[in-house]
């Protein structure tokens, strides 16, 4: 044990100098201006944890709504990196670089994401931490726009780690996500061959086949006015109790689902309420002329074109000296002009390989790589989170 009270091998790579500088620098002008996001219900978010977020995801591919109700709940609470929301994800996101927002190296676990595993979840639980989790998993982001504010099937297992850590779960209702992308459809067999080939759980139709051909249009978002609505408290181990359920070691698996789906009929009724009363003009075209009026110099947020440039350029600027003049700052990023030409994926790889850091691999070993990258599956039982307090680990 150290003097700092952490272990030798724990393990943190959640970066809050980057994070708020992101927040700040683009996240909270681009929900400002551009997504005017509404948070209602803060008084019911628990000021620590345990506890479970319980959020819908839109049923478009990329998670926007997940990227600002995380960002906004960070900005309005305190910022500070150990009161984060740890939010856990498919380790999918960060197997493939495509499926890290913009391309850049780790940004989930930067931006306090954990991999999402029944070992892991637990473990955020018992350190005492607020998980902001999605149990509709893959198939609620995955459900596209025909399918739009009905709630897939819950996972049993946010149910067991509910009443083990005796965790209230915290419904988070999130309207008008759906018109972010309301051109993403989904085939299921198609769905099924993409993860088989590429690691990638579904393609949007016909929006998906676009992006392969200009890379930029992966990350597109329309402007619809984001609503989160943050419901009461849900005491979720009394559910369990009142079904019967008290060997929470060896747990009835039906038993557990038939709770998961009492709450996800609860929810689904208050989601259909939020709807009718925020839902009927999501992108409020009145009020994003306004936004725009009032963004002196940070009219470019509203160019979706920018959006890989800006993030892209933040990120290696954190790990380089400054550009020399307005000419170097935009040449040295030439490799990102790939994102707007015709089947950019294939050179955006080669350039990744090419380069050096930090816009490319090159000169780093196959292990630094990974990495940098996060490209590797993290069990916090082989690498530990500090104890919530102690002092921060080196990355």
């Amino acid at each position: 044990m150290k003097r700092d009270g952490t272990s030798p091998d724990t393990y943190d790579p959640l970066d809050p100098d980057y994070m708020l500088d992101m927040v700040e620098t683009f996240l909270a002008p681009l929900s400002r201006h551009y997504f005017r996001p509404r948070l209602l219900g803060l008084q019911n978010l628990p000021p620590d944890g345990p506890a479970i977020l319980a959020a819908n995801h839109s049923g478009s591919a990329f998670p926007w709504d997940g990227i600002v109700l995380d960002s906004e709940i960070y900005r309005r609470e305190q910022p500070d990196a150990d009161h984060k929301c740890r939010s856990v994800f498919e380790k999918t996101l960060s197997a493939t670089w495509w499926m890290r927002p913009f391309g850049i190296d780790n940004f989930w676990r930067r931006a306090g994401g954990v991999d999402m595993t029944f070992d892991n979840f637990d473990r955020l639980l018992q350190r005492g931490d607020r998980v902001l989790y999605y149990p509709e998993g893959v198939p609620g982001i995955g459900k596209g726009f025909r399918r739009r504010y009905q709630l897939q099937r819950f996972s049993s297992s946010f149910v067991i780690h509910a009443a083990r850590n005796n965790a209230p779960v915290v419904p988070i209702y999130v309207v008008n996500a759906e018109w972010v992308i309301p051109f993403a459809f989904m085939i299921k067999p198609l769905d099924a061959l993409m993860m088989r080939l590429f690691k990638v759980p579904f393609l949007p139709l016909p929006w998906a086949v676009l992006a392969i051909i200009f890379p930029f249009l992966w990350y597109l978002a329309l402007p619809a006015r984001l609503i989160f609505v943050i419901g009461k408290p849900v005491d979720v181990a009394a559910m369990v109790r009142e079904a019967g359920l008290t060997d929470l070691e060896n747990c009835d698996r039906e038993g557990m689902r038939g709770v998961a789906e009492k709450i996800r009929h609860a929810m689904q009724k208050r989601l259909d309420r939020h709807v009718e009363r925020y839902g009927r003009w999501p992108y409020q075209w009145r009020l994003l002329r306004r936004r725009f009026r009032e963004a002196k110099g940070k009219r470019l947020l509203f160019l979706p074109l920018a959006w890989v440039w800006k993030l892209q350029g933040h990120a290696r600027d954190r790990l380089r000296s400054p550009a020399r003049n307005a000419v170097h700052r935009f040449f040295r990023d030439w490799d990102l002009l790939f994102y707007y030409l015709p089947f950019g994926w294939l050179p955006l790889s080669l350039t990744r390989r090419w380069r050096k850091p930090p816009c490319g691999y090159r000169g780093l070993s196959a292990a630094e790589r990974r990495r940098r990258e996060g490209a590797f599956f993290w069990k916090l039982e082989d690498r530990p989170l500090p104890p919530r307090g102690a002092a921060r680990p080196s990355r």
